[in-house]
């Protein structure tokens, strides 16, 4: 179906809910208990992306995994997750979004058992991608519950908590996975996820109502989410093992990658209910959001990646200290997020949407010397302060951006292909950048190899960074900033 996002006379702003009497305020109990759950559950998943960082090189040295090993490790769960999160999107909107956020967090929960007790790196790999499923399930599903569930004018502070939540557990998971690799070893940043599912649910189940897009008619499109894991895998495989595998292989699988994924753009236009409502993209608002959330999510997947590898292996930081070093994102965060939402509300995203990546890519520039001998008050705090700032101005913004950029009944939709975006900017960063900086095999114990890399890959993010503030800026003009803060 081809239509404007932002035909609200056709498409309407009205819930999914069975009972629009029964939607929920912010301040109710029930409200309160829903959006516990919604952000809970997307911060178990998000936090999981980024807590393994802080533990490759611990999982690299008791399971002897290379560096291509673990970036599976971390990349494993996030093409399982990019590829399959449009599926979800859609599937929530059609089964209902209670049901299969339910759903993923018992999938998350058993996967990450496997994680836990996996004796190999291969089968910690697997683990991870069958992990990745379940986030995949739960994701799309933590907004549209918001944007489905909520009373219209609590929905903008609803989502501003529920992406200062989101961007906390991105930013804290380094923090966490040190601490519990100092009090239990790797395998514990995976089992701490199995009590924490069980509470989501619980609270599921009592406080979220279930809603559903009325008008969906029981088709999903499996021919194109098959295109979009072969697809992502091919560009994977290729862009990993770029450093170590002959040109000739590396052309073929990325250009396999490639050509699958173009073969999933021409089956949407053509399919009667694509996971990918190209109309969607009509929206200048939709297109800018989600062409930043590639660039911002890319640089910042990769930056948590390398980081915290590089204090641990030149700095010297002990894996909690080198956790506790990305603290200053987590408070600005906690404390900005809420009023960047509600600065967006007033004078629409643009400005912070393209402020916010700019602060981004100056922290990066400043953690670049990060090196031996340095001390964190002036060799990373700083950085991390700026960085952190300018992370807290991005995320609510583009959060309501994408959701108000779309009608309610494309909420799971939506909501799905952002966290596609966004995932799949991390997993192609994570697999292209190590080995285009020269960083393979076990060059996490090769302190000035992985330094020189380290750094040369720091102005790489921050270029990246850069070009998402240029292209929030171009795309969110002043019509489509107008567009956008009526709606949200």
């Amino acid at each position: 179906m081809q239509c404007h996002p932002c035909d609200t006379r056709r498409h309407g702003r009205t819930p999914l809910t069975a009972d629009a009497a029964a939607l929920l305020t912010r301040r109710s109990p029930a409200g309160r208990g829903a959006l516990t759950a919604v952000t809970l559950g997307s911060a178990m998943a998000l936090m999981d992306g980024t807590v393994v960082n802080i533990a490759v090189r611990a999982i690299g040295a008791d399971l002897v995994a290379s560096l291509a090993q673990l970036q599976w490790v971390v990349n494993g769960y996030l093409l399982t997750l990019a590829s399959l999160v449009l599926v979800s999107g859609a599937l929530g909107d059609l089964r209902g979004r209670r049901q299969l956020y339910v759903v993923g967090i018992a999938w998350f929960a058993l996967a990450s058992i496997a994680c836990a007790l996996a004796p190999t790196a291969t089968a910690l790999i697997i683990a991870r991608a069958v992990q990745g499923v379940g986030a995949a399930l739960l994701t799309p599903g933590a907004l549209a519950v918001i944007q489905s569930s909520f009373v219209p004018e609590d929905r903008p502070a609803a989502i501003g908590t529920w992406a200062g939540v989101s961007g906390i557990a991105t930013a804290v998971g380094p923090f966490v996975g040190g601490f519990l690799l100092d009090h239990g070893g790797w395998r514990g940043i995976f089992a701490i996820n199995v009590p924490v599912a069980a509470v989501v649910i619980a609270l599921t189940l009592r406080y979220v109502p279930e809603s559903r897009d009325p008008e969906a008619d029981g088709r999903l499109d499996l021919v194109g989410a098959a295109l979009t894991v072969a697809g992502l895998a091919a560009l994977t495989l290729g862009l990993i093992g770029s450093g170590e595998s002959s040109a000739a292989r590396t052309i073929a699988l990325c250009a396999s990658g490639l050509g699958l994924l173009g073969l999933f753009v021409a089956r949407e236009r053509r399919a009667p209910r694509p996971l990918v409502p190209l109309g969607l993209f009509a929206s200048r608002v939709f297109s800018a959001a989600n062409a930043m959330t590639l660039l911002v999510y890319g640089a910042l997947g990769a930056v948590l990646f390398l980081l915290t590898i590089q204090l641990q292996v030149l700095a010297g930081f002990s894996p909690l200290a080198s956790g506790l070093a990305t603290l200053p994102i987590t408070v600005a965060l906690l404390l900005l997020s809420s009023r960047f939402a509600a600065l967006a509300h007033r004078i629409g995203p643009r400005i912070p949407m393209s402020a916010g990546p700019i602060l981004c890519a100056v922290g990066v520039v400043l953690l670049a010397p990060v090196g031996r001998g340095t001390g964190y008050w002036l060799g990373v705090f700083p950085g991390m302060c700026v960085f952190g700032l300018g992370l807290a101005a991005l995320v609510s913004p583009l959060t309501a951006a994408v959701l108000g950029a779309a009608p309610d009944r494309y909420a799971g939709t939506a909501s799905g292909i952002n966290n596609a975006v966004a995932r799949a900017g991390s997993l192609l960063a994570v697999a292209a950048l190590p080995p285009l900086v020269g960083l393979t095999g076990t060059a996490y114990d090769d302190p000035a190899a992985f330094t020189d890399g380290y750094r040369l890959a720091c102005f790489a993010c921050a270029g990246l960074l850069t070009a998402g503030g240029v292209v929030s800026w171009l795309g969110l003009g002043r019509t489509a900033e107008s567009a956008i803060s009526g709606q949200i």
